[in-house]
C-alpha cells in the first residue's frame, strides 16, 4: 500500500499555522463563524472585525483558519470560491445541539488527530504530522532527525522550502503535541492535541511516543476511523489484515500508537459493537477482519452510528 504523501499527485505542506499549535477552542471558533451550518464565507478570517470577532491577534486568526482546514473542519468549496464547506461529521459534533459544542470531549481531540495524521479531508495540510506519526519508526527521535528526513523528502518531491520554514513548522508540530514547560501560559494551558499524550518529551531535546492502550480512545471512534481507512486504501475488499490496521501507513493502529495487544483487545469485540457487520477472525495464524457490508450507504449509516456512540 502506498503511504499518502508518497503520492505522486501529493503536494507537500509546511506553513499556515504561524507558528502557533492548536489551542482547544480554536476549532469551536472557527464553526460558530458559520450562519446555516452547512458554509462559512471567507472573508470572516479576512475582514477587519475577524480580531474582534476571534478575539485574538491577526496572525492567530491565520492559523485558527489553518488548523479549522488541516483539522477538516472546513474545506474548499468548488461551487462557490468565496465560502468554506462545513464537514458534516464536525458539524454532528460542534453545533449547538451537536455531540460536544463546547469541544471539550476527548473523542473530539482524537478526531482532529486523526485528520491530521490519518484521513485528512480536503487539500492535506499537515505533512509534517503525518510524517511524525507514519514514517518515524526510532524509539527516540528529535527536531534535527525530523528536519533532515523531511528536508530529503522535500526535494525529492521538488518542492522548495526554507530551513527556517521547515524549522518552524517541526518545531510547532512538537510543541501542539508535546507543550514545552517554557511555553507562554496559553499554550500550555489550551494544548489540545497535547492532552492526547502521544509524545513525551525525555530531555535534553529528546521526544518518544508513547505506545500501548491509549485509554480515552472510544472503541466508536477507534472504529469508524478503521472505516476510513479501509475505504480509502482497501476500497472493496471484504477482508483486512491485522498487519494493515496495526502496522499500515495511516492506519488507526500507527497514527494512535497503539500496541499489538491493545489493537487485538479492541478487535475481538467488535463484531458485538457492529451488530455482526464486522468480525474478527484469528485462524492458522492468520488474523483479519472481515466485513459483511460494502455498499456506502449501510458503511454510511454504521459510521454515523459509531460516531454516536463515541459520545456516549
Amino acid at each position: 500500500m502506498e503511504n499518502y504523501i508518497f503520492n505522486k499527485a501529493y503536494q507537500p505542506h509546511f506553513s499556515g499555522h504561524e507558528t502557533f499549535p492548536l489551542r482547544q477552542m480554536w476549532l469551536k471558533k472557527a464553526f460558530d463563524c458559520t450562519s446555516d451550518g452547512l458554509s462559512i464565507d471567507k472573508s470572516v478570517f479576512s475582514q477587519d472585525q475577524a480580531i474582534a470577532v476571534f478575539g485574538v491577534g491577526k496572525n492567530m486568526v491565520s492559523s485558527i483558519r489553518h488548523w479549522a482546514l488541516a483539522c477538516g473542519i472546513i474545506q474548499e468549496n468548488i461551487e462557490n470560491s468565496n465560502a468554506y464547506l462545513i464537514s458534516s461529521d464536525w458539524a454532528d459534533i460542534l453545533s449547538s445541539t451537536g455531540l460536544d459544542p463546547y469541544c471539550e470531549r476527548a473523542s473530539t481531540t482524537w478526531l482532529a488527530h486523526w485528520r491530521l495524521a490519518g484521513a485528512p479531508i480536503g487539500k492535506h495540510r499537515a505533512t509534517t504530522c503525518w510524517w511524525l506519526f507514519n514514517n518515524v519508526t526510532a524509539l527516540t527521535f528529535n527536531k534535527d532527525d525530523i528536519y533532515h528526513q523531511l528536508s530529503k523528502y522535500a526535494a525529492d518531491k521538488e518542492t522548495k522550502i526554507s530551513e527556517s520554514t521547515l524549522s518552524r513548522d517541526i518545531e510547532t508540530c512538537l510543541r501542539a503535541y508535546c507543550p514545552r514547560s517554557e511555553d507562554s501560559v496559553e499554550d500550555v494551558a489550551e494544548p489540545m492535541l497535547g492532552e492526547l499524550g502521544l509524545i513525551l518529551d525525555q530531555g535534553n531535546g529528546s521526544f518518544a511516543f508513547s505506545r500501548g492502550p491509549k485509554a480515552s480512545l472510544s472503541d466508536g471512534l477507534f472504529i469508524y476511523t478503521l472505516l476510513e481507512y479501509w475505504d480509502r486504501n482497501f476500497p472493496g475488499e471484504s477482508s483486512l489484515a491485522f498487519e494493515s490496521i496495526a502496522y499500515g501507513p495511516g492506519s488507526p493502529g500507527l497514527v494512535f500508537k497503539l500496541d499489538e495487544d491493545s489493537i487485538a483487545e479492541r478487535l475481538l469485540h467488535f463484531s458485538d459493537s457492529t451488530d455482526g457487520l464486522l468480525v474478527w477472525s484469528d485462524l492458522a495464524g492468520i488474523r483479519q477482519m472481515t466485513r459483511r457490508i460494502l455498499d456506502q450507504d449501510s458503511t454510511n449509516n454504521l459510521k454515523n452510528k459509531l460516531l454516536l456512540s463515541a459520545y456516549d
